[in-house]
């Protein structure tokens, strides 16, 4: 092989290192399920008093509580940089700053101003959505935008506000959201082409939660959480199947809805923060269509933004005013609640709880119903003086703690503490 060639050759291989899938890699909000699990063993069972291991720390990443993905050696976030919703592309190594792509001017400064959501990495591409409803697609080799769709502009959605926060899922051949407003409450677009294939005009604007798929009662749906509703349509044509508008959330705040809900075995839970509650229902199919039947409703586990997991057959999740809340699945029953983690976002990995409080410390707690158990504490340095939001991120044996222009890597595979215990 010519020399040139076979540098031609490398680069490719290490295009192709940089985007393409591995096991434990995090493309999207919440993780490959978007269930916030992380499926990796060999992780720390408990923390030193002062934390795990810092393995490196990167600074320049902008305004913004958006989240990592992590696909390959490369960590994707967003930020508004010198007045742009910008992409910005980190080395997993040494959080090195390789590149970064601004697709759209800041339009949103109203509070907290910044970036909401996390990108999402499919096949060599990139998905941003950005805080004014800007969303676009960017190939990963070429750093070029491919196409973009304004929710404003192209469905007639109206800016939430606190701005957009829905972080796109790609499922396919599609791209799918919640724009929200008359035209498009839910819209499947081509990945590829980000022409429209269906648009949904349920009349529900747009809130601050995620769309996830599912399978019910033997038809593919996307569920989320819009301004008015849990809801479930129809994955082929974005036919209203059902609505469930218990936990839905209205006052003078406006429409704050934000949790993912969680769905589980032909069944969904959703909450919401403000003296509104959460509660579980049954999707049922009947003769002609869908219903949603409540399981139970208590105001118990009022989660704001932290997110909820279900693991085995129980809920972990922070209620408002920040107690990490221990429930029963089946029944609704509080098993128990701790202050310590504080207000915190939850991540779930082998057996435990990665709670990360908006103020900055972290815990390590054991995901158990029988009793609040710490296995770890630290206190996040670089603190920025805004509350942090963002989902702590485990990948390939990492763990990934933004804060507004920073992001903190630990290492948190049980070799790395052994190797370190060695030198």
């Amino acid at each position: 092989m010519k020399p040139c060639a076979f540098l031609l050759a490398l680069g490719v291989l290490g295009a192709a290192l940089t985007t393409a899938a591995l096991p434990d890699d995090w493309p999207t909000w919440r993780g490959p399920s978007r269930d916030g699990h992380c499926r990796e063993t060999g992780l720390l069972a408990e923390w030193p008093p002062e934390g795990p291991p810092l393995a490196w720390k990167a600074t320049g990443l902008g305004v913004g509580y958006s989240g990592p993905a992590v696909v390959g050696n490369v960590l994707y976030t967003m930020g508004n940089v010198a007045r742009k919703e910008t992409v910005l592309a980190v080395s997993t190594e040494n959080g090195e700053l390789l590149w970064s792509v601004p697709f759209g001017p800041v339009e949103y400064d109203y509070y907290a101003p910044g970036t909401r959501a996390t990108p999402t990495i499919d096949g060599g591409r990139l998905y941003a959505q950005g805080a004014s409803g800007q969303l676009a697609c960017i190939d990963l080799a070429t750093r070029r935008i491919l196409w973009s769709r304004n929710f404003v502009n192209d469905f007639g959605g109206t800016v939430p506000k606190w701005g957009f926060a829905e972080s796109p899922l790609v499922d396919g051949d599609w791209l799918v959201s919640m724009p929200g407003g008359p035209r498009a409450s839910v819209a499947a677009l081509d990945k590829l082409t980000g022409k429209t294939v269906w648009a949904a005009p349920l009349g529900d604007l747009a809130s601050y939660s995620s769309l996830v798929a599912a399978t019910i009662g033997g038809v593919k749906q996307y569920v989320g959480f819009s301004a008015d509703s849990v809801l479930g349509v129809d994955a082929r044509d974005g036919t209203l199947l059902w609505r469930y508008t218990e936990p839905d959330h209205t006052d003078d705040w406006g429409d704050v809805n934000v949790m993912t809900p969680v769905v589980s075995e032909g069944t969904v839970y959703a909450s919401s923060n403000y003296e509104t509650g959460g509660g579980k229902a049954r999707i049922v199919k009947t003769s002609d269509g869908f219903t949603a039947e409540q399981v139970f409703f208590n105001n118990d586990l009022e989660n704001h933004h932290g997110g909820v997991v279900l693991v085995d057959g129980y809920l972990y999740g922070c209620d408002e005013p920040g107690l990490l809340t221990c429930m029963d699945h089946a029944t609704g029953e509080v098993r128990w609640q701790a202050r310590k983690p504080g207000k915190c976002s939850v991540l779930y990995a082998e057996g435990r709880l990665y709670c990360r409080d908006e103020k900055g410390p972290v815990s390590l707690v054991e995901a158990t119903p029988e009793e609040f158990r710490l296995r770890g504490h630290f206190k996040q340095p670089d603190r920025s003086k805004q509350r942090a939001w963002p989902h702590p991120v485990i990948a390939h044996g990492r763990l990934y703690i933004r804060d507004q222009d920073v992001i903190l890597c630990y290492n948190v595979r049980a070799e790395a503490e052994e190797e370190s215990d060695e030198e």
